[in-house]
């Protein structure tokens, strides 16, 4: 099955995202593919068995052409600033271009541990898993911008929490994955230089009308 990855963070910006891996799943089985979405990116799944789909979409089985990574961030929580977050059960497996031209992330929610995990376990609940898939469908179906939900597999392994659940991988698709926190991340740690880069990239990818403007990195910040 080949995604076709077109990967410009993972290429562009050394340094700003660690590599990883996905822990591999002891019985992954399919639970929902969303077809509709998959045909919207350019995914051929034509033909694809669902325990093909399972290998995948689960991280068992890596696709021709991945880079898979997790990007650090910074951010709030529990009231206070943390300066470092980061994917902790999350793995960009790379970045696709749609028919039409838009580009997406393909990334792993719940695929096991990243160097971000802070002694987590990376995993995530078939509860959660398949909450996520139905709100962010339904808010996509509103019209409302959010994350997409391209497949939820679940992965035969137990994840304890207050108690042991079921584990599940989901799929999420979106524009990309930097967020206001990677600013806060490289600002804490590094200071401008690399907060120009990244500044300088998301602008390439996401707002590149900027370029011509008197000052770009203040016009990203008015947009």
């Amino acid at each position: 099955m080949d995604f076709a990855f077109d990967n410009s963070f993972h290429d562009a910006m050394p340094g700003f995202y660690a590599p990883a891996e996905a822990a591999k799943p002891s019985a992954p089985t399919l639970l929902i593919f969303n077809h509709a979405l998959a045909d919207r990116l350019g995914i051929d799944a034509a033909g694809v068995s669902d325990a093909q789909l399972a290998r995948i979409f689960s991280g068992e089985e890596m696709p021709g052409g991945a880079n898979p990574l997790a990007l650090a961030y910074a951010g709030h929580q529990f009231g206070h600033f943390s300066p470092q977050l980061g994917d902790g059960r999350a793995l960009l497996l790379g970045e696709i271009v749609a028919p039409d031209g838009a580009r997406f992330d393909v990334q792993l929610k719940g695929s096991g541990p990243t160097p971000f995990s802070r002694n987590g376990d990376g995993k995530a609940a078939i509860g959660p898993v398949l909450r996520e898939f139905l709100v962010s469908e339904a808010m996509a179906a509103m019209g409302i911008a959010t994350t997409r939900a391209l497949a939820a597999v679940a992965t035969g392994d137990r994840v304890q929490r207050e108690q042991a659940h079921p584990g599940a991988v989901l799929t999420r698709i979106a524009s990309s994955h930097i967020r206001v926190g990677t600013f806060q991340f490289f600002a804490a740690h590094f200071g401008a230089d690399h907060v120009v880069q990244l500044s300088d990239y998301a602008v390439r990818r996401h707002f590149p009308e900027l370029a011509e403007a008197a000052n770009t990195h203040l016009a990203l910040l008015d947009g």
